[in-house]
This record gives C-alpha cells, sequence and structure tokens, in this order.
C-alpha cells in the first residue's frame, strides 16, 4: 500500500515552517556563542613523562581555574593540547602546577595566543566553504537531471536540493543557539564540520529520491504527483535504514565519546534527522508545488 505523501504536503510545510521560524528567531536573539577557533584564545600543549591521565582527569583538575569551554586533543603518544580562553602568564604557571600535582611530570612544548584575527579569517573561509559546496551541489544535480525537461527543468531539481539543505543546516543552528544561551555551548570547527558532513549526507538522500523521480518520469506515465508520490514510497525503507545506521553511530559517540566529541555528534544527529525529514517531507513536496504553481500560470 503507496503513502500518500504528496496529499499532506501542506502540514509538513506547516510543521518545517515552525522549526525554521523558531530556529531563526534562536539566532536572531541569542546569536551563536562562537568558540576559541573563532573568537581567539590560548593554546598549551604538553607531553607527559610517564603514564598519560585520561581527559577527565585532566578536566577535574582545572576546574576550578574558571577556563569555560575548553577542548582536550590527545597528541602523539604522551601529549595533549589544550585550547582555552585567552589566559595571562600567571595563570598559565598556575595551570602547569596543577597539571604537575600527585607526582606527574609535564614537559610544556607550547604556549601561544591564538588572536581575534585568525578568528575572524577561519569565519570567513567557513562562510566561503559553504557557498562554494551551495553552489557545487546546484550544479551538480543541474548536470546530472538534464535528460530531465519535463514537467520542471534540471536546474529546478537543485534549487530544490538548496532550499531543504537550508533547512537541514538552520535548525541545528537554532538548536545550538539556544545551547550557547543557556548551557555556554560554543560553536567550534568540529561542529562546523559535522554541518559540512551533514550536507553532503542531505544531499545524497536527496538525489535518492530524486534520481527515483526521474527514473519513473522516463518510463512510465500518470502525473507528475503520481510519479513523486510512486518514488517516496521506493525510497522511504532505504532512507529510513541509512539513517538509522547513522544514528546508532553518532548516538553511541554522543554518550560514550567523551567531552570533546559529544557536540560534534550533537550536530550529526540533529542535522541527519532533518536531513531525513527535508529528503522524503519536504524537497519532492516543494516540487511538485512548484510543478502546481507553474502549471496555473
Amino acid at each position: 500500500m503507496n503513502i500518500p505523501f504528496i496529499k499532506y504536503r501542506n502540514i509538513y510545510f506547516i510543521f518545517s515552517g515552525i522549526l525554521l521560524t523558531a530556529s531563526i528567531i534562536a539566532l536572531l536573539v541569542f546569536g551563536l556563542r562562537l568558540g576559541i577557533d573563532f573568537t581567539g584564545g590560548s593554546i598549551l600543549e604538553i607531553e607527559y613523562q610517564e603514564e598519560i591521565p585520561s581527559n577527565e582527569e585532566i578536566r577535574e583538575k582545572l576546574i576550578d581555574f574558571d577556563l569555560g569551554v575548553f577542548y582536550i586533543q590527545p597528541s602523539g603518544e604522551r601529549g595533549v593540547i589544550l585550547k582555552m580562553k585567552e589566559i595571562n602568564e600567571e595563570r598559565h604557571r598556575e595551570l602547569l602546577e596543577k597539571l604537575q600535582e600527585d607526582g606527574l611530570k609535564v614537559e610544556e612544548k607550547r604556549f601561544e595566543l591564538t588572536g581575534p584575527a585568525i578568528g575572524r579569517e577561519l569565519k570567513s573561509k567557513t562562510k566561503i566553504v559553504i557557498i562554494l559546496a551551495l553552489l557545487a551541489m546546484i550544479i551538480y544535480i543541474a548536470l546530472a537531471f538534464r535528460r530531465i525537461q519535463k514537467p520542471l527543468r534540471s536546474w529546478q531539481y537543485g534549487i530544490t536540493s538548496v532550499l531543504a539543505l537550508s533547512h537541514d543546516v538552520l535548525i541545528p543552528l537554532g538548536v545550538f543557539a539556544v545551547l550557547g544561551k543557556f548551557y555556554g555551548v560554543e560553536i567550534s570547527i568540529p561542529i562546523i564540520t559535522a554541518l559540512l558532513a551533514v550536507l553532503g549526507y542531505s544531499i545524497n538522500n536527496t538525489v535518492v529520491v530524486f534520481d527515483r523521480i526521474r527514473e519513473n518520469l522516463l518510463k512510465r506515465g500518470g502525473s507528475f504527483e503520481e510519479a513523486v508520490d510512486e518514488s517516496l514510497n521506493q525510497t522511504l525503507v532505504r532512507q529510513i535504514n541509512t539513517s538509522l545506521t547513522t544514528l546508532f553511530v553518532s548516538a553511541a559517540i554522543f554518550f560514550f565519546g567523551g567531552a570533546t566529541l559529544k557536540y560534534f555528534s550533537l550536530a550529526l544527529i540533529l542535522g541527519i534527522l532533518a536531513g531525513t525529514y527535508s529528503s522524503i517531507f519536504l524537497a519532492a513536496p516543494i516540487l511538485v508545488t512548484w510543478f502546481l504553481w507553474r502549471r496555473q500560470d
């Protein structure tokens, strides 16, 4: 039995509209809390001479230093890189002394400041990367679907895909705006990386649906709405299975991967959920709505 997806497209649009409106309001009101990758801060690299303590043990040692959100990154066999808000030399010395408590032997490899100028450059490059990625996707889909000229042209599939991608990125960003306001969660390079991965994941799901629409349009007759409905039903199980397997891994990272990967995996989880929803309930219904508007003209 086929599910009449297109019949209820207005419900999907209303639901997505509510989520997008809430996300945009959160971004406008709260903004994003940028991490030291974008605002600047201090980087301390150390190497333990003997056994290296766990990340949790290092965090417990530094909990009284009021470092805000800071990151612990392994380096080599016994090395650790600490990224934190900017600290002065006195605080730097106190932090080193604290790390050497309990008889631990620590050698400092480097201590440097990351200025806000580097943060501005990162923000600028991040925007450029996202814009180039979106343009590349539009061009790719337009070329891949160039054999389809009726009832919609290939470039319209590309524009529709980008609209769905905007939905998939704005919703996680809205959630992180709320988390930043009330829980101090900062946007870091790993979170941006996760969102870029979501773009690729989401466009793949959307292309699968569009490719099946192309096949059904070329092989069978019937209305455009029927072809889209049939394509969504044919790809539904594949979409759900792919999303679930990815979500299981992301959830495992979120719960067991430690503090460093927690919000990276959360960005993936939010993006995958939004991307799965948009590829089924948003992208194809937008195509049908566009087609109906053109037919009325």
